[in-house]
Parts: C-alpha cells; structure tokens; sequence
C-alpha cells in the first residue's frame, strides 16, 4: 500500500496518482485533487526558479496530522499527498492533494481543508530567484484567513462538523 504522505524531489505521475485513489474501490464516488504548479511571476517579479526546503521528519508528521484532521471532519476513503522540495522552474509541479470519498461534497472540502491547512502549517520555505535576485517568500495573509475559516474559535484548529455546516458558513 501506498502512503499517505511523500515528500521528494522526483515529479509526480497526476494520472497515476487519481487513478490510485479509485482503483479496485467501487464504493468510491468522487475524487477531488489539486495540483499547485510554480509560477513565472510573483509579487510583480519575474520568477526564475523556487528551492523549496523542509525539515525532513517534522514535515512528513505535520502532513500526516493534517490529513487526519480531514479525516476526522469529513467521510474520506482515502487520500494522498505529495509535496516536493529542491529547485524547481516555473510550469514544474509543486504539490499535489487527492481525496477520495463516496460522495463530491466530502473530496472537494477536505481537498481544500488539507491544501489550505498545508499552505500555513506545513515547515516548508521557499526562496524564489528574480531578475533582481533570491529572495525568501513570506506567508500570505490570503493564505491565513483560508485556513482560519476551517476553525469556529479562531485558532485555525480543526473543529469537527459536517461538509453542509462548512457550506452554509461560506
């Protein structure tokens, strides 16, 4: 069996990987994925390339408890991460979130719960390199206010509720 959660260097298989989530599961009615790509423009600079670097181990855990927070809130099958890190060019893939689950509402909110919460609390940093030099990317306040949203008391911790609650709080 496959895990959860691969960090690495090496490009991933999209295809592949939404394939998996689905193969041999007939009780499996929606997949739901996002694929985050490097962009060639950030902030008004050109983008030349990004180094992602992680703290190997703290990462993987801190993915791994994100999923089991989507895990908690949402009826889910199944669910697969991987993020990359090292240098990467603009078009190249940076992360991928699939989730499987029988029904649509429960893989698109846990799909972008997980992507939200990886944006603000996975250890990841970014360096990009621009026409006027390598500069380290800051966390976005867009980025903070989506994941608070998950939360009722504000902590942007997981709070059990149901895919219909989260709905009706958009």
């Amino acid at each position: 069996m496959r895990p959860q959660v691969s960090v690495q260097e090496a490009d991933f298989d999209v295809g592949a990987e939404i394939a998996a989530l689905s193969a041999g599961r007939p009780e499996v009615g929606a997949v739901a994925s996002f694929v985050g790509l490097v962009r060639d423009v950030n902030d008004g600079s050109g983008v030349r390339a990004m180094t992602l670097e992680h703290y190997p181990g703290m990462t993987e855990r801190s993915l791994t408890d994100i999923i089991e927070q989507a895990k908690r809130r949402w009826s889910v099958l199944g669910m697969r991460v991987i993020h990359r890190y090292g240098r990467l060019e603009p078009t190249d893939r940076i992360v991928f979130v699939g989730v499987a689950s029988s029904h649509r509402g429960d893989a698109f909110a846990a799909c972008e719960f997980i992507m939200d919460y990886l944006k603000t609390r996975a250890p990841f940093w970014k360096r990009e390199e621009t026409p006027e030099g390598a500069r380290w990317v800051d966390a976005r306040e867009a980025d903070d206010s989506a994941a608070a949203r998950w939360a009722e008391d504000g902590t942007g911790d997981a709070v059990d509720e149901s895919w219909e609650e989260v709905e009706q709080r958009r």
